[in-house]
């Protein structure tokens, strides 16, 4: 990776942060290292997923005093998410459609959430005071071929942009673009893993590259570019490509 971080660079003791689509599995593992390593005052998973909500509650449970706090709703709500943004200070920006033949079949569905859902974001963070908001992205988003990379792409963009209309506020948006996230829900390996067992692999095409990065380091890089962004960077890790057809 192109960074170096450590436990100690960041400070979020007594800060609040909000993580949009906080139930899935990259708001989950943020969420379980900034709880068991950082004395936050408030975590906020924001999301609009009830059965996902419940369930991760069972890990984090809310206790009277305790940090973790769930919020139904949807990025696509911009009036929901700048109530839930009162008092905090710094937002992850996790949620989107991500799959790329749901976007290819469902492509209205896909603008209103990466796209329409990052404004919102953007809007509601200027309104409500945050201090600073991390938006991830996707390696698809460069060159992008699909739907949902072009999607992502426009909503870099607009995090990117976000930064010249904030005013005077003591803002900032940047964005963090990496590939995909190993052992995720709904990623290639657990896929592949269940595939096995029938001895073929099924692959759009044997010269096709990806990159790979783990859970752990997609939350440390998060938690880095916390720290020490400045406002309107577009960062990516260097992270080595490979084939899948590779062994």
């Amino acid at each position: 990776m192109f960074y170096q971080f450590d436990d100690d660079q960041i400070n979020l003791s007594g800060k609040s942060i909000l993580i949009t689509g906080g139930t899935g599995s990259f708001g989950q593992a943020f969420v379980r290292k900034v709880i068991n390593t950082y004395e936050v005052s408030r975590c906020i998973v924001f999301s609009r997923d009830e059965l996902k909500q419940y369930e991760m509650a069972q890990e984090f449970p809310v206790v009277p005093g305790g940090p973790i706090r769930f919020f139904i709703g949807d990025v696509r709500d911009a009036a929901r998410l700048e109530l839930a943004m009162r008092g905090v200070d710094y937002v992850i920006h996790a949620a989107a459609l991500k799959h790329v033949q749901t976007a290819e079949y469902n492509p209205f569905e896909a603008a209103k959430t990466n796209i329409n859902g990052a404004e919102n974001v953007v809007t509601a963070a200027i309104r409500a005071g945050i201090k600073k908001v991390i938006a991830l992205s996707t390696d698809k988003a460069c060159n992008p071929i699909n739907l949902y990379g072009a999607t992502k792409l426009c909503s870099d963009k607009l995090f990117i942009a976000a930064n010249n209309i904030k005013g005077s506020r003591d803002l900032r948006f940047s964005v963090v673009r990496y590939g995909n996230v190993m052992g995720s829900r709904g990623s290639v390996i657990p896929f592949f893993l269940n595939q096995a067992r029938s001895g073929s692999l099924p692959i759009t095409d044997p010269a096709m590259t990806r990159f790979n990065i783990s859970l752990r380091d997609g939350v440390d890089m998060v938690l880095w570019a916390l720290e020490h962004a400045l406002g309107g960077e577009l960062l990516v890790p260097k992270i080595p490509s490979y084939k899948i057809t590779d062994g």
